[in-house]
This record gives structure tokens, C-alpha cells and sequence, in this order.
């Protein structure tokens, strides 16, 4: 096939006016294309109100050569098209073979245990929450003045924390073999829609996401694999130095000489459960913040243009600045049309997440700004340290809003007096989008104050980017502190830790961030696998 670049096409248009001007690229009749498929869609905004779709697309012709179709195009965007096609290592697993068991059922279990499953390994995965319906119904309860069930909640369940958020899959993570692509379309084939196959920033939300994660489960069974929810890993079995299984809660033992440790970023008991079993690990940078909340027109008015653009996603934003003592701050988990959730965990702590629907039609935009911090901000030492560091915070916000989203306006943040800056968007039914209750608080004190100061010097910049974005009536929500795991779980070119057999994978274990390079860790850990029994 031949790979067009760049091929623009204005918003509302039909699929056979991008056929025609394919076919014009390429110095062609539409007649004499068979076939256009689209690689990639994005869009143009740099003249705005000018928009376009700017398109990648494939293009199968009939009647002539693709040699000589290229040969008299001599355009720079024109090429043969080169896809590279994923190969999982083995396609059966021997008889003798061991059954891995995976702990956590987020993106990189979900995806590890789904393609040992596809090869005959049949996997065992342990999760400590529930399935994804009743965990559903569980955090629906909490978010409207329930209880905290620190084994089941917005970090815990089928799914991971990913099914309560954006659902983004994108990644920044190069994919030379092929493992982003199958990942997108193993969600479409479980019933993610087929967009996200070629949009430049895909995401399903999170109502899709979780019956996409349920199929999953059921096909993952249907191949041999076994579930079980409610049941937390709380210690490993070793001998040797080795792996030979793990003991669940209720303490039953099961035997096993391979261990996929996929617990996710906040599975803080089960990190102090691995430092006390020895198993090499060390504290990470990573980052802290608040949710900041927009109109979502203006976000509209100012990437797009306009306010209400028709035949346009709403608009999202990526930002990123350095402080003047050397701190990065940036925009993370960017939601249009979306949530701010109360995503704690642990009774006592709160902390606060981003999330939307498919259709991301709520009337607020949010993203978490967030301020890096590194071992020396943190206050202790050892591999857990960052998790005290977070603790502090989450109980801190926990006081200021007194079990609710605490929220202050920007400018008092800022300590700005009363009208000192216009706001240059007024709505006067803006309000703070949440799942879960909100109250006002003084949130001045909440980060470390160099935190503060480089989350304040980040948002002025942002102001240059995008006007209004810094506003007195914006509203910050806190605390944003589980943008990544603290801790990184030492493995080596085998994907195993210094105990053998055991495999550190996904965001939990520092490898991922986010759903689909989680997912992406997930298929590694189970190529490694797989690769390990194809050579006993």
C-alpha cells in the first residue's frame, strides 16, 4: 500500500471527500483506488478559527503499479506503507510448563495474564478487589458519602485505576515491535470503538473502558484462565532465593515458581510486604499537585478558536514550563468535558484523580498540575519514603475538607486580593465538576511551600499560553499525588527480580505510566514467560 502524509480534510467531512483528495495526491482517478485506511487522524489548529483534520492514510490502488503511482507522484508525503505487525514468541506452552500466577488485574495484569492465556499457559490472577460491577457500584456509594473500602475503591478492582479516569491510550513509549498497535486493537476487539485505532490521542472513558475490561476477563476464562476476586497477596513463599509461590488473606497458600507482581501504584501494604521479604527496590522521583478546573469553553476559545465547535471533540491542552530553580511542572491527565473523583484509598487520606465519560460532554475541564519532586523533597529515607511523603499530604487534605474535595480559588491561592485579576472568562454557573462531595478550604498550606511556589510559577506561564487559564475564579482541588509510584521495583534483562521468578510489571513496579505503556509491560512480562518455558 502506498502511505500518504499529512492529506487534510476540513471538519464535517465525508469519506468520500477524503477518497477524492487522495486520489488527487497521488495523481489519480478515485476510481482507481480499491481502498483508503486511516493510520492516523489529528488536528491542524494553527490558524485558527481555520481547523483541520490532517490525516496518515493508507491507499491500495487497481489498475497500475504502486511503483509507478510513486514514481510520478514526487511528493514528499507519499510512500510505500511499512506496518509492523506484532508476534507474540510462542504459540502453545509445553504440558510441564508452570501456571504463572499474576497479582492485580489493572492494564499490565489484564494484558499479561490475556496473552498467556491466549498461548495454554492458564494463568491465575489474584486481585484484591472486585470485578468491575460491583466495584462500580462500591465506588458510586463511596462518592456519595459512603465508606472507604481499602481493598476495593478507585486505585483497587478489575481494571486498575485506569477504569476510572480519562481512559487515555496514548504513550510516549517508542513501539518498534508492534505492542501499542496490538494493544489498541485488542480493546476495539472487546468492544472499544474503532477510532482509537488511528486517533492522535485516543481514550475510551471510563464507561467504555470497564465493559472493555469485563470482555476481556471473559475471554481470558474462556481460554483457560482463572480470576479471583477479593483475594489480596500478603506475603511471598521462598526458597533459595527463589519464588515457589504466595500466601493470600485468609491464608491460603498457593504453590508456584512464577510470580507477576502487577499491584499498581498504590498497593502501599504490598510494597512494605516486599521490603520486609527483601526484595530490591528503591524510592523514585515522581510528582505532586492540584486539580485545576476551567470552563470548557474556554479551553474551546482558546485551542480552537471558538466555543462551541461543531463537528470537533472538545479541546484539550498539554503544558509544560521550568521553574527558575530547575522544578518541572506540567499538565497531567488532561479531561475535557470531565470529573475531579475522590480517588482515596486508604481511610483517614485523600487524594484526588481526573476522569471522564466517552462522550466527554461535562461542562468543565480539568487537568492535575503537578510540580516534580525527587527523594530529597520527601523528608526520610529508604525505598518507601516517597510513600510517606504522599501520606503526609493525602492526611493533610483529608483535615482541610474534613473526608470532603477541598477547593479554593486560584487568585486566593495566588494570596491575590479580591478583583486584582479580571477574569477574561465569566460564567457565572461555573462550579466544581466532582464525583464525591466538596467543600472550600485553605489550601495554601497543603504542599510544601517550594511546591507551592513552583506550582504557582507554572500556572503564570500556562497563563501565557492559554489567557485565562490562571484566572481568580479557576478552581483548585486537592491533592493530586497519585500521578506515578513512588517506588521502582529492581528487575533485571530477564524482567525478573533478584528473587527468581518473581516479575516486577507495570506502573506499581515503575515501568508504566498510564494505561496503554502498562499494558505494553504487561505483554513483556508475558513474552519473558513465555520465552523462559519455550528454553527449559
Amino acid at each position: 500500500m502506498i502511505r500518504i502524509q499529512q492529506l487534510k480534510c476540513p471538519p464535517g467531512h465525508s469519506g468520500r471527500e477524503l477518497w477524492e483528495r487522495a486520489a488527487k495526491t497521488l495523481s489519480l482517478r478515485p476510481g482507481q483506488l480499491s481502498a483508503v485506511h486511516i493510520v492516523k487522524q489529528s488536528i491542524d489548529a494553527r490558524k485558527k478559527p481555520e481547523i483541520w483534520f490532517s490525516y496518515v492514510v493508507d491507499v491500495a490502488v487497481q489498475g497500475v503499479e504502486e511503483s509507478r503511482v510513486l514514481a510520478g507522484c514526487r511528493r514528499k508525503n507519499v510512500a510505500l506503507a511499512r506496518d509492523v505487525q506484532y508476534r507474540f514468541p510462542v504459540s502453545h506452552r509445553k504440558e510441564e510448563a508452570d501456571r504463572p500466577v499474576i497479582v492485580g488485574m489493572g492494564p499490565a495484569g489484564l494484558f499479561c495474564a490475556y496473552f498467556l492465556a491466549r498461548a495454554g499457559f492458564r494463568p491465575l490472577i489474584l486481585e484484591r478487589g472486585e470485578a468491575v460491577e460491583q466495584r462500580t457500584e462500591r465506588v458510586e456509594a463511596f462518592w456519595k458519602g459512603g465508606n472507604c473500602d481499602p481493598d476495593s475503591n478507585v486505585q483497587f478492582g478489575e481494571g486498575g485505576a485506569g477504569t476510572f479516569s480519562d481512559g487515555k491510550l496514548n504513550t510516549l513509549v517508542k513501539d518498534k515491535d508492534g505492542r501499542n498497535t496490538e494493544v489498541l486493537r485488542i480493546f476495539v476487539r472487546h468492544g472499544a470503538p474503532e477510532r482509537i485505532l488511528y486517533e492522535s490521542h485516543p481514550h475510551i472513558g471510563t464507561d467504555v473502558l470497564s465493559k472493555t475490561v469485563k470482555n476481556m476477563r471473559e475471554q481470558i476464562l474462556a481460554w483457560g484462565g482463572e480470576v479471583r476476586f477479593c483475594t489480596k497477596v500478603t506475603d511471598l513463599i521462598l526458597e533459595e532465593g527463589r519464588i515457589v509461590g504466595v500466601v493470600c488473606g485468609d491464608g491460603t497458600g498457593i504453590r508456584t515458581g512464577q510470580v507477576v507482581l502487577a499491584v499498581g501504584h498504590s498497593a502501599r501494604d504490598t510494597f512494605e510486604m516486599l521490603e520486609r521479604r527483601g526484595v530490591p527496590m528503591e524510592a523514585k522521583a515522581f510528582a505532586v499537585g492540584l486539580r485545576v478546573e476551567h470552563p470548557q469553553e474556554l479551553i474551546n476559545l482558546a485551542q480552537y478558536g471558538q466555543e462551541d465547535p461543531s463537528c470537533l471533540p472538545p479541546a484539550s491542552y498539554k503544558l509544560t514550563a521550568q521553574t527558575r530553580e530547575g522544578r518541572g511542572v506540567y499538565s497531567f491527565c488532561m479531561c475535557p468535558g470531565g470529573y475531579v473523583v475522590n480517588a482515596s484509598s486508604e481511610p483517614g487520606r485523600l487524594s484526588v484523580n481526573g476522569m471522564s465519560y466517552h462522550a466527554r460532554d461535562g461542562r468543565n475541564a480539568n487537568s492535575a498540575i503537578i510540580v516534580s519532586v525527587t527523594p530529597a523533597d520527601y523528608g526520610a529515607a529508604g525505598p518507601l519514603s516517597g510513600i510517606t511523603f504522599q501520606r503526609r499530604l493525602e492526611e493533610e487534605a483529608f483535615r482541610l475538607g474534613q473526608g470532603r474535595i477541598p477547593v479554593q480559588r486560584y487568585g486566593e491561592y495566588a494570596g491575590r486580593s479580591g478583583g486584582e485579576r479580571k477574569n477574561r472568562y465569566e460564567k457565572k454557573d461555573f462550579l466544581p465538576a466532582t464525583k464525591g462531595a466538596y467543600c472550600f478550604a485553605d489550601l495554601r498550606g497543603l504542599l510544601p511551600e517550594s511546591v507551592r511556589q513552583a506550582f504557582l510559577e507554572g500556572m503564570e506561564a500556562f497563563d501565557r499560553v492559554i489567557p485565562g487559564f490562571a484566572d481568580d475564579d479557576v478552581y483548585l482541588l486537592g491533592v493530586e499525588s497519585r500521578t506515578s509510584s513512588p517506588v521502582r521495583i529492581h528487575r533485571d534483562g530477564t524482567f525478573q527480580s533478584r528473587i527468581g521468578g518473581l516479575y516486577p510489571c507495570g506502573e506499581g513496579a515503575g515501568y508504566a505510566g498510564g494505561i496503554t505503556s502498562a499494558a505494553m509491560d504487561g505483554m513483556k512480562i508475558a513474552e519473558a514467560i513465555a520465552r523462559r518455558e519455550e528454553n527449559l
